[in-house]
């Protein structure tokens, strides 16, 4: 097998346990799951991953890349002020953690509580992640500081901060009420941090 072809099949297994990964978690979900889902015999697994560990972090390491390419698509190559740039990651947000769709959602909070807690080096991962993640959303305040669409923020990373553990809070109170409020409440808070009116 050939390193292209390799690196197809490791990121077939990845793409493939992802979202079973969203719908039941990480311990929940057994080697056997994965190898029936991915079509791929247990040696096959091993080669790529050394453990079911290891394959958490690789796992969460796939995600955080493609997320933080969404991030800057969404925070740095749409056009609009930092303000409106910003308010349509929250606004994407809102709509993927409202939907059906399992591929909409957040895999840092679906597994954050509960790896963090068994692996400390996907934990590591999981704090990387989050933490470039706060970094983008701090570099958008700025620009909206910088055009004067965001006005009256004194520290943009802590109100990066803020927002996304406001967010991440929201997010997990959406997946036990299912009603859309704590999603609708984050909304409403982020303006209120802003000082942006409902139609700004």
């Amino acid at each position: 097998m050939n390193a292209s072809n390799a690196a197809e099949v490791r990121q077939h297994i990845l793409d493939t346990a992802k979202p079973i990964m969203l719908g039941k978690g990480f311990s929940a979900v057994g080697l056997n799951q994965i190898l029936l889902a991915a079509r791929i015999p247990k040696g096959s697994f091993y080669h790529y991953f050394g453990s079911k560990e290891a394959f958490g972090e690789a796992l969460l390491e796939a995600y955080f890349v493609d997320y933080l390419d969404h991030l800057d698509h969404l925070l740095v190559r749409q056009p609009g002020t930092g303000a409106q740039r910003l308010m349509s990651y929250w606004s994407n947000w809102q709509a993927m953690q409202e939907g059906n769709d399992p591929e909409g959602k957040c895999l840092a909070v679906k597994l954050g509580a509960e790896v963090s807690d068994l692996s400390e080096s996907m934990r590591a991962v999981l704090r990387r992640g989050t933490t470039q993640i706060v970094a983008r959303l701090a570099a958008c305040i700025e620009e909206g500081q910088a055009d004067r669409s965001l006005t009256g923020i004194a520290d943009a990373h802590g109100t990066a901060a803020t927002l996304y553990q406001l967010w991440l809070g929201a997010t997990l109170l959406e997946k036990i009420q299912r009603d859309g409020q704590p999603l609708k409440v984050a909304m409403a808070t982020t303006r209120q941090l802003l000082s942006l009116s409902e139609f700004a």
